[in-house]
């Protein structure tokens, strides 16, 4: 089941896991879409790869996407963090197993919001994207799996490297997958791949907080 909803100004999917009941924890599967999906045609969320191409694998997790309606997601990271601290806090969610993916613009945006708020996430999985990689020491307690096309013109794939090798060189776990001969696609052979998802929902975190900050507001479709 999947449906459409708001929180605040973003518009934001969500799809629910077979046999799905609020009185059960699930884990939480964010993804950060990249450049084409900007705007207020929700459309374009409701139809995106990300919900496609894992209908049919039956994961057994929520998926959550929201819908970046300004320039880029740093125009609203505030508000942004606001919206994963709410969806978090829905009863139905498991905060120590809240995963966050990204692509392109996404992918850049999902190195920040990890380095942003680490306490969140049990993993992240950022795909051809990059970011600050000298604060790569804020990422050493959580799963880090990075994935990028070889052939990729719009952001090189050194940009991964360099994010994974800096976490590694803190101490951290990060593992990047490089697609041989794939351009700037490299999120559709990720939402394919089996062994990313068998490894992601292995991923813990120690240091969920449980807390609400948003027990007064509503999901409304």
């Amino acid at each position: 089941m999947k449906r459409l909803l708001h929180f605040k100004e973003l518009d934001y999917v969500i799809r629910y896991p077979q046999r799905f009941t609020e009185t059960e924890k699930y884990p939480l599967v964010l993804y950060l879409h990249g450049a084409g999906g900007r705007g207020r045609d929700t459309n374009l969320i409701y139809n995106h790869p990300f919900f496609c191409e894992t209908q049919e694998q039956n994961l057994p997790a929520v998926f959550c996407a929201p819908q970046c309606y300004e320039d880029s997601w740093f125009s609203i990271f505030e508000q942004l963090q606001e919206f994963v601290r709410y969806v978090i806090d829905l009863d139905y969610i498991d905060a120590k197993r809240v995963y966050l993916l990204g692509a392109s613009m996404g992918g850049y945006t999902a190195w920040q919001l990890a380095m942003s708020r680490p306490e969140l996430f049990a993993a992240i999985v950022p795909i051809c994207g990059g970011g600050m990689y000298w604060n790569g020491s804020r990422l050493t307690n959580m799963g880090v799996w990075a994935f990028h096309g070889s052939e990729d013109p719009i952001v090189f794939p050194e940009e991964s490297q360099k994010m994974v090798d800096a976490v590694n060189r803190c101490g951290g776990n990060a593992r990047l997958t490089i697609y041989e001969g794939v351009s700037h696609n490299a999120w559709s052979p990720t939402f394919a791949n089996q062994e990313m998802w068998k490894w992601l929902f292995t991923q813990k975190n120690a240091y969920a907080a449980h807390k609400s900050e948003y027990d007064d507001v509503e999901e409304f479709g």
